[in-house]
């Protein structure tokens, strides 16, 4: 179909037209005074009927007669139409979507037109999809809007009968289709070809873009499901759907990379991933280009900053993809100088980059030489474009300059272009017009000059070009196939916008629109019948064949040769058969090499096909190893090839295989290790540039690492081999991962040279940073999440050995990745500067912060600076801050009161806007004061107050906000922290709502000198309640522990973060759900580290065994089916291991000649790899271990998500449980989760990442587990029943009417509100059992509904139920940056304590008033507003600031710990004696 890009009658005057001579054409010109251009001018297939939208009135016109006529159409309303949609099969359906909810549609070419209503309005994209053979299904897609700097979320309706009824297909998608949307796709069955649809939608308990799904439903998603896409998996990640011809492709995203992978199916039920050699696909950096009715081609583009991609082919299943053209042209746009020869099988046309050495190594300045080349035989080779012997080159796809095609129609054979002879293409305006009537082979110049925009008409008995870019009154035409070309006049001097013809270029009439020397458009209608009256009889045709040799002989492909009937060169006569296009005629060949290809599983190496993994038995032949099978050769024809069959042996014949080759090698049983030995005396830092899960292209698991003589490594196989990750010599100061891509590597030298990766260091580059790095401890690059090549470089300047008076850091940025030429000047005298877009943070992607030293003097106020253009402009923030901190979805800034000896909280949601976090009166927070934030991913912030800050005694209280994070309550009072500010908190993680916390045990005792006891305390429900860790039944000699009933006295303690040599080493991760292991003792206290013993729960916390006497460092792999303990820090040979959730232990002997004292043991950091490092010394020399357990397991598990309790499944559904419930216990948080576990007899490997939450089974009715206390409120101890705290008041129940304008009545404080996390209903709903009231202004409302209005029902009215946050599980991971996230208000670390924590305070003797009091500094912070999405958006952190370790690798679990900061863990307060 030909698309006339605008049309736009404002008003109409006259018609009038121009009759020629004999020899020329009739030519009329509508008198049309334009003042608007047209827009979207559409003809309806085989008809001279087109439909097109002025924009500027909004009003869509109607032609009958090939654009000769126009008139308003009747029935849509004049202003209100924007945008015309033709059905692509149908010729007489068509829909004009309206601005709002009314639209119309005809189904009789726009004669009359029905209206229809929907319920929301239309997205700009897309908004109606047709389905193919049926024009009165359709899917409506309203109006999409942007997730919060994330993803385009909308709806879709859909209709099945032309819309005169539509109801909703899905309420949060991404992108939906027909399966049925071309017409060469099928699914092989009638009716899913009629019912089916496809959705990329949000994940059911995440709105995440890296947990978006395609589902597939044949009933409008009353039911649906999800395909299972790779390695008997499926994909989350999903980022779009395409239909090609008879391929529909899918694109997922890699977590941690821009890498996309695209899956491919032919029916919608069974997918394969498509594989490109050595290629990956990024975002934003493919295209998927016009394809064959057996192939895909897609343009993948290497580097974004190089104008050049490589052309890939499919096989015919579209799963493996070949080389075509290595250095193509392409725009920045990601357009490729590609286009075939319309109806004829195998040509096409490309520009190819000669000069892409040149262009590669300067992007920016090297001028482009494009030549054009041509394939007859679908891109196994190409030619050049010749006239005579010279080399033609043509103006492409890249610089469109009229609608349609740029090269050809569906007059056969004949194609034209504007271009030039010579070694390169030319600039556009030097171009000249070539014409070839042999579909390229052969080309002439045409006796024009100049470029032009031109047609085909009569089935290329016609060549019609008027001359570009200049006014003109002339139209060249030629009868000739352009041999010679003749003038005529367009009655108007117009400089010309749009040449157009009927689609199937059958027609003698054609369009021109364009724009005279007063800036009037006008339509010129040219009618070429009136030149000749005979019609062509048989013998003005000829044969012509599309394809020939050098020796003029045809060329068969896909098992024929291909001609057509079209009109001789030189016969005057027109063909005169309108909407009949010429099409081809095909002649049977005989097989060759060239009509077969590689068959499923194999893949072409050379001339070969090979296998690319295990040989199909699809007769099942072979039932074990021995023995021989018949199966494939390796070859196959291609699906629809229909080449005649030789006798004699064929290529795809069956062939003699040995069933060793159905199967998969057996597992050894074997563990094995590989050593490495490095000099030096310390390993500085080792990251993990983990791949993105199953998505990622690639095998491989890469670390880098850095030892203290400044020498970095670099391992692509889990530590087996390694390698210098730079070249030469230099050494490197620092290496830095990028934050949030894992491909993408920095390595830094104490000089301006940076050495780079994108590709998880396989390939290694260097860029000159604009100043050498700062040495102040402050960060060197800085990130930005959504765009990998964005750096922030902060560099010393002028800070010379013998003069550092001047000495002062400067930022830069570039979003070239540090390109020649691309770094620009933020600020000088900078403390930090920050990327602040976050997905799900209301801030445009260019929103950057900058601490910035005001009047250049270092000791002087700190101002926080915003900008949104590279600090061209920008907007003070704040006049005096002491540091700011940037959490999953707000920001948290520490600003200085006026005096400058107080501090002050400020909080924003976007970037722009703050709110104070106000103290109440007579109360102030000397700038010593701190606070730690813990967590803010289960819908309420958790914080640590320090309520002693006395060196030795550090301790405080936790609190926990409500859903909106307005009002704050304490939930444990006494916890544990040290002197850096981190405390004894840890999540869970993978479950929501546990946590484990040390407390002072004597705080009585501590008070008065003594030192410190701890206990460990436990919350299965989001901190409301908190018990001691149950004892487990007996030690590992088979004896009682004897705990008794009284926890207080006798229970099981662990040593918490802040005792952790390494602060990853967490208790759980979210891969091994319910798994937690940590190192402790039995008794009333916690005891000496070294005197512990080592611990084990599969429960969640509910039950512990010891599974190993001594202090053990341990590791989860393969999603906790593999569990591995080292012994802590002491000289060992010997691991030992488990793969049954801890019930045996296996001895593994590593090392036969020697010991190795290990302090640490890593693995990749989503915990799912089979491969293990040990870091530590041997014989004196820096070391590492690899331990490889791969060899356990040949099967990956079978995990069906429809059938999850099948009888062959190796899962289980597991559910946590409350200890403290004995009625429903599976209900947590007002539901019941189920996750899968895989069962610890099953002799297999995970494998692919699987996302563990399988379903919310149900919601619950409430009890008392689903509340807490309220604000001022707290648990009495011998009963759990929240009482209120003596001396202090109620929060103001009213309150929740000034947050909520909506609310028509609030209910008296009875000392309860639920828990953020519960989504229960009904049952005791203690909050609500009150006296009601009407909010102020509602009085009237109140009284008409307060009878009929239960507490359930104002529940559902006021509460939105929140998802479960913890269970999404891997996001925990993805943001690792060395440092662990803590928010810290002013507090002078390296000082005494200071006397504001003397224990002769008065609110060290009631540090319940002090809680309540520092109740106050957040809670005027309107910081979490309740919602689905926040409730996974949350980030994990946690360490110790990067200064004693900073690798992100599996330790990067450690992120559960402090996990609302999520990029450098900021310290709020005095930075004096602080390295951030």
């Amino acid at each position: 179909m030909r698309l006339l890009q605008s049309l736009g009658a404002l008003c109409i005057l006259a018609a009038g037209s121009l009759v020629a001579a004999k020899d020329g054409p009739d030519v009329s010109h509508a008198s049309y005074e334009f003042k608007n251009h047209p827009e979207t001018l559409m003809f309806f297939e085989d008809s001279e009927t087109a439909l097109t939208i002025d924009l500027g009135v909004d009003t869509v016109f109607r032609t009958t007669n090939a654009g000769q006529d126009w008139t308003a159409v009747d029935g849509p309303d004049k202003g209100k139409a924007l945008i015309i949609a033709l059905h692509p099969r149908d010729n007489q359906v068509a829909v004009i979507v309206g601005a709002g909810l009314t639209h119309w549609i005809t189904e009789d070419q726009g004669k009359s037109w029905r209206t229809f209503t929907t319920p929301e309005g239309p997205s700009i994209n897309d908004p109606i999809v047709f389905h193919w053979d049926d024009p009165k299904r359709m899917l409506f897609n309203t109006f999409d809007s942007t997730f919060f700097g994330g993803s385009t979320i909308g709806k879709t309706y859909y209709t099945t009968d032309g819309f005169k009824s539509n109801d909703i297909l899905h309420a949060r998608r991404r992108t939906c289709n027909w399966a049925k949307s071309t017409d060469l796709f099928t699914t092989g069955d009638k009716q899913k070809d009629l019912d089916r649809t496809l959705c990329v939608v949000e994940g059911r308990y995440s709105t995440r873009m890296k947990d978006y799904k395609l589902m597939i439903s044949d009933n409008f998603f009353k039911n649906s499901h999800e395909p299972v896409m790779s390695s008997g998996r499926t994909v989350s990640g999903m980022v779009n759907i395409a239909s090609v011809k008879s391929f529909v492709v899918a694109a997922a995203k890699a977590q941690g990379s821009t890498e996309l992978a695209l899956y491919v199916s032919r029916d919608t039920e069974t997918w394969h991933r498509a594989e490109f050699g050595d290629h990956q696909i990024d975002e934003n950096a493919y295209t998927i280009l016009e394809g064959t009715n057996y192939s895909i081609q897609v343009q993948v583009t290497p580097n974004a900053d190089v104008p050049m991609g490589v052309l890939f082919t499919s096989n015919s299943n579209g799963t493996y993809f070949t080389k075509s053209i290595e250095h193509a042209s392409r725009n920045r746009n990601g357009i490729m100088d590609f286009e075939k020869v319309q109806n004829i099988q195998g040509i096409f046309l490309v520009n190819e980059v000669e000069n892409w050495k040149d262009l590669e190594a300067h992007p920016r300045t090297t001028r482009k030489k494009d030549k054009t080349k041509i394939t007859f035989d679908d891109g196994r080779t190409f030619e050049s474009l010749k006239v005579g012997n010279d080399e033609l080159h043509l103006h492409s796809v890249t610089e469109l300059r009229n609608s349609g095609r740029v090269f050809s129609s569906p007059a056969a054979g004949i194609v034209m272009g504007n271009g030039n002879t010579g070694e390169y293409l030319e600039a556009f305006k030097d171009a000249n017009v070539f014409v070839s009537d042999d579909a390229g082979k052969t080309w002439i110049k045409a006796d024009l000059q100049g470029p032009h925009k031109y047609e085909f008409g009569d089935q290329g008995s016609i060549l019609l070009a008027i001359k570009d870019g200049v006014l003109t009154d002339e139209a060249s035409y030629s009868l000739d196939h352009g041999k010679s070309w003749k003038k005529t006049s367009l009655g108007k001097k117009v400089q010309l916008f749009e040449l157009t013809t009927i689609p199937d270029s059958t027609a003698l009439r054609f369009v021109a629109t364009g724009r005279d020397e007063e800036h009037n458009w006008w339509a010129i209608s040219l009618d070429f019948k009136g030149l000749h009256e005979r019609k062509c009889n048989d013998g003005d045709f000829e044969d012509w064949y599309a394809r020939k040799n050098d020796k003029g002989e045809p060329q068969c492909l896909m098992g024929h040769k291909q001609h057509f009937r079209r009109r001789k060169p030189g016969a005057e006569c027109f063909v005169q058969q309108e909407f009949k296009e010429a099409l081809p005629l095909n002649e049977p060949c005989e097989c060759t090499d060239m009509d077969f290809e590689c068959d499923f599983n194999f893949r072409r190496e050379g001339k070969e096909c090979v296998p690319a993994g295990r040989i199909l038995d699809p007769k099942v032949q072979c039932k074990d190893r021995e023995g021989n099978f018949q199966g494939s050769s390796g070859w196959r024809l291609i699906p629809g090839d229909d080449c005649k069959r030789t006798g004699g042996k064929q290529k795809d014949d069956l062939e003699e295989r040995p069933c060793k080759d159905v199967f998969a090698a057996p597992a050894t049983g074997k563990v094995t290790s590989t050593f490495k030995d490095f000099r030096g005396q310390h390993f500085l830092s080792m990251y993990y540039l983990e791949r993105g899960g199953d998505i990622a292209s690639g095998t491989d698991e890469s670390v880098v690492l850095l030892t203290d003589r400044h020498e970095a490594w670099i391992t692509h196989d889990h530590g087996k081999n390694w390698d210098k990750a730079t070249p030469g010599d230099e050494e490197i100061y620092a290496i830095y991962p990028h934050t949030y891509n894992n491909d993408y590597v920095y390595f830094i030298t104490l000089s301006q040279k940076v050495y780079y990766s994108k590709n998880r260091g396989q390939d290694v580059h260097y860029f000159d940073a604009p100043d050498i790095p700062n040495l102040k401890g402050l960060p060197i690059l800085s990130f930005h999440e959504q765009y990998p090549d964005w750096l922030i470089w902060t560099g010393n300047q002028d800070c010379h050995p013998s003069d550092r008076s001047n000495c002062h850091v400067t930022a830069h940025v570039s979003k070239k990745n540090g390109a020649d030429d691309s770094w620009d000047l933020l600020m000088p005298w900078v403390k930090r500067c920050q990327f602040m877009y976050r997905e799900g943070r209301q801030s445009k992607d260019t929103l950057m912060y900058c601490e910035h030293w005001q009047a250049e003097d270092l000791t002087g106020p700190l101002q926080l600076l915003s900008s949104e253009d590279n600090f061209a402009k920008h907007e003070t923030v704040f006049e005096d801050v002491v540091a700011f901190a940037t959490m999953a979805e707000y920001i948290v800034v520490a600003a200085k009161t006026e005096d400058r000896r107080w501090l002050e909280a400020h909080a924003s949601v976007d970037g722009k806007t703050f709110a104070h976090a106000a103290f109440p009166p007579g109360f102030q927070v000397e700038h010593q004061s701190a606070y730690t934030v813990l967590d803010s991913a289960t819908n309420a912030v958790f914080l640590h107050v320090t309520v002693s800050g006395e060196e030795n005694q550090e301790y405080g209280s936790i609190l926990k906000s409500n859903s909106n994070g307005t009002s704050y309550v304490v939930s444990v009072n006494y916890v544990n922290r040290n002197r850096d500010g981190y405390v004894d908190w840890e999540k869970m993680q993978g479950i929501e709502g546990v946590a484990i916390v040390n407390v002072i045990g004597n705080n009585e005792e501590m008070k008065r000198g003594a030192g410190k006891k701890l206990k460990t305390m436990i919350t299965h429900d989001d901190g409301a309640t908190w018990s001691y860790l149950p004892c487990p039944e007996k030690d590992l000699t088979g004896h009682s522990y004897e705990c008794g009933s009284d926890l207080s006295k006798k229970a099981l303690h662990l040593h918490g973060y802040t005792e952790r040599r390494d602060p990853r080493e967490t208790f759980s991760s979210p891969s091994a759900v319910g798994l937690m292991i940590g190192v402790g003792n039995v008794g009333e206290y916690l005891g000496l580290y070294n005197e512990g013993d080592t611990f084990l729960t599969k429960d969640g916390g509910i039950t512990w065994k010891p599974i190993m006497k001594g202090t053990f460092m341990y590791e989860y792999g393969d999603q906790g089916s593999i569990i591995i303990l080292v012994p802590r820090s002491v000289p060992t040979n010997k691991v030992w291991y488990s793969t049954d959730e801890g019930d045996e232990w296996h001895e593994y002997e590593f090392d036969h000649d020697g010991v190795t004292t290990v302090d640490r043991v890593t693995t990749v950091p989503s915990d799912n790899s089979r491969n293990f490092l040990l870091w530590g010394k041997k014989g004196g020399a820096l070391t590492t271990v690899n331990l490889d357990f791969t060899g356990l397991a040949d099967k990956q598990c079978k995990l069906d998500k429809e059938n999850p309790t099948a009888a062959d499944s190796d899962y289980e559904l597991w559910s946590p449980k409350h200890p403290g419930k004995t009625d429903e216990v599976d209900c947590l948080f007002g539901h019941v989760s189920r996750y899968y576990r895989k069962k610890p007899q099953s002799n297999c490997y995970n494998g692919p990442l699987i996302e563990r939450l399988h379903d919310i089974e149900r919601n619950c009715t409430c009890t008392r587990q689903d509340f807490e206390c309220d604000y001022n409120y707290e648990r009495r101890p011998s009963d759990n029943i929240c009482v209120l705290i003596q001396g202090l008041s109620p929060r103001p129940a009213e309150a929740v009417c000034t947050e909520d304008k909506s609310l028509e009545q609030y209910y008296e404080p009875t000392g309860y509100r639920k828990i953020p996390l519960s989504t229960c209903a009904a049952g005791r709903e203690l909050e609500y059992v009150g006296e009601s009231k009407p909010c102020p202004g509602h009085e009237k409302e109140f009284e008409e509904h307060h009878r009929g209005l239960s507490g359930a029902g104002l529940f559902f009215a006021i509460v939105l139920p929140i998802s479960a946050a913890a269970a999404v599980g891997y996001y925990v991971y993805s943001k690792w940056d060395g440092k662990f996230g803590r928010i810290r208000l002013g507090e002078s670390m390296g000082g005494n304590g200071g006397s504001f924590w003397s224990s002769e305070q008065p609110w060290i003797a009631w540090p319940v008033t002090v809680v309540s009091g520092l109740v106050a500094l957040v809670a005027a912070l309107p910081l979490l507003v309740g919602s689905v999405w926040r409730s996974v958006s949350g980030r994990f952190g946690g360490g110790y600031g990067g200064r004693t370790y900073t690798s992100r690798s599996s330790f990067a679990r450690g992120r559960g710990d402090y996990a609302s900061v999520a990029d450098e863990g900021e310290l709020l307060g005095d930075d004096s004696d602080e390295e951030v």
